[in-house]
């Protein structure tokens, strides 16, 4: 949760705060699911997840229940810049079609929303009720935060806030104190663990009914990029592929200082024993999640029933949130992805890949094997949507090889992604995708390291309208970064460079509509 403060008509707010708890028809959303309004901004992406309307940053409160992957999220009802936070709130039953619902949280005499995360209470240790699903969110107010509680009886859709607010104070001398995320550790014996963001550290708390926390450690002194305020922090376990070894994950937004510049997802590996990180790797390394400039926040749901770690964050960067161009609305997510760690010959490292739901979008499949890069760009010539995925295997046995795999956003405009074989390091130009001039931070070349894998580089590109999602060697590298074309009405298309590479294989699949 991004704290800015913004001048807000204090009407509006008071209105906001004094909003009674109170239940309203569920509400489904042409713009996110796919309707005639959708199809009519051009600027709104097909099959990722935006808001109805207004501002949306932070994914928040995500948790699975009854079939339902519920989905909450920092918004401003009143605008389409940030302001006064509520939690929205939207659900799906395959992380691909979306439902809006009603507001789940409004500010209140404590303060706006600001962000935390959603469990389950299996077993009814706060007393809300057998399987009472429980918010556990940061209240703002004047520019400090402390932790409370709401709840739900009816599978998110009405929510009580806990009389018993705030659970966690604000200390002395902590303004940056807030974003807890929850969850239940061990067997029915165990306890909730929450790691709470405050200033340039995570610090732990444990509870045994989600209402009286008592500090466990602290971790982050020099440890990792501290170009910036912590926020945000997710901690889950994960399997190292292939193995039956498990590391833990501590996941840390951090508001300065990422590599495409600005705000960004660190992360750590260790091990976690219910109280204290212990982080595998020494105090200066610097291991990020994603190396596009648009991934934020990042958080997983909790309670999911089929093994995999799943999560999101928010496709922005406070370097430019409020500047980018928009329609009535402004905020987006990123795909949801699988986690998992893999074990190369020096490090563990995590793995992202969309998740195979998505492939209920895919149309108009196309395919080709062991071309040249002028028999791909034939074969490419003619294959053309608003939103695609591409699928490439190169082979770059060479170390003069180099190419690059070329989006045309419109006529003139290009978003152009890079591999160099001397270099080991692959690249994404958006300088001269469309619109870039709302920020100076906007048009630059990101880059990150990159070996290829015997000789060969693994591209998976998803285009979806106004944004680019590449998922490199298998997840093992990605970019998550926003375009704006000018052109309306611009199918996009794909072209290699001219290259002396050979391309092992090619999918391309058409994803342009729900």
């Amino acid at each position: 949760m991004y704290l800015k403060m913004l001048i807000c008509a204090p009407l509006l707010l008071a209105a906001c705060a004094s909003s009674p708890e109170h239940k309203q028809s569920e509400k489904r959303s042409s713009m996110t699911e796919g309707g005639s309004e959708a199809s009519r901004d051009s600027l709104r992406p097909a099959f990722h997840f935006t808001p109805k309307s207004h501002w949306m940053n932070d994914p928040n409160g995500l948790v699975f229940y009854k079939g339902e992957y519920h989905l909450f999220y920092q918004y401003n009802p009143n605008d389409i810049v940030w302001g006064p936070m509520h939690w929205g709130h939207a659900v799906s039953q395959d992380l691909v079609h979306w439902k809006h619902l009603p507001i789940a949280l409004y500010p209140d005499a404590l303060g706006t929303i600001f962000s935390g995360s959603a469990v389950i209470d299996w077993h009814n240790t706060a007393g809300f009720g057998p399987e009472a699903m429980v918010a556990i969110f940061s209240h703002d107010k004047d520019k400090a935060q402390q932790q409370s509680l709401a709840y739900s009886r009816d599978q998110g859709r009405n929510w009580k806030k806990y009389e018993g607010n705030p659970v966690l104070k604000t200390p002395q001398g902590s303004p940056d104190f807030r974003d807890p995320k929850v969850f239940w550790y061990g067997d029915e014996k165990g306890h909730w663990v929450m790691a709470l963001a405050v200033k340039d550290r995570i610090h732990f708390y444990h509870s045994a009914d989600l209402k009286n926390w008592i500090k466990a450690s602290e971790f982050g002194l020099a440890y990792g990029s501290h170009g910036g305020v912590w926020e945000t922090p997710d901690l889950f376990e994960l399997a190292i592929e292939g193995t039956s070894k498990r590391k833990w994950v501590l996941s840390v937004g951090i508001n300065n200082g990422a590599p495409a510049g600005g705000s960004g997802n660190q992360y750590f590996i260790g091990d976690f024993d219910g109280k204290t990180f212990k982080p595998l790797y020494p105090r200066d390394t610097i291991v990020w999640a994603d190396y596009g400039a648009d991934f934020y926040a990042a958080q997983s749901w909790n309670d999911l029933r089929d093994g995999r770690r799943i999560w999101i964050g928010w496709m922005n960067n406070w370097n430019y949130a409020d500047k980018i161009p928009s329609s009535g609305w402004r905020g987006a997510f990123s795909l949801p992805r699988v986690l998992s760690l893999r074990q190369s010959k020096h490090k563990i490292q995590l793995v992202q890949k969309p998740v195979s739901e998505l492939a209920v979008l895919q149309k108009n499949h196309r395919s080709i094997r062991d071309v040249s890069v002028d028999e791909a760009n034939a074969f490419l010539r003619e294959l053309r949507a608003r939103g695609f995925e591409l699928s490439a295997t190169v082979k770059v046995d060479d170390l003069k090889n180099a190419f690059s795999v070329v989006i045309h956003t419109g006529e003139h405009e290009t978003c152009t992604v890079s591999y160099s074989a001397k270099k080991q390091e692959l690249s994404v130009d958006r300088s001269a995708s469309g619109i870039t001039g709302f920020s100076p931070d906007f048009g630059v070349v990101h880059t990150a390291p990159l070996v290829a894998e015997n000789g060969r580089i693994h591209l998976r590109v998803f285009f979806d309208h106004t944004s680019m999602e590449v998922f490199a060697n298998d997840g093992k590298v990605v970019f998550t970064e926003r375009l704006f074309p000018k052109n309306e009405n611009v199918k996009i298309r794909a072209s290699f460079s001219d290259a002396p590479v050979s391309i092992e294989s090619l999918d391309w699949y058409d994803l342009s509509a729900l």
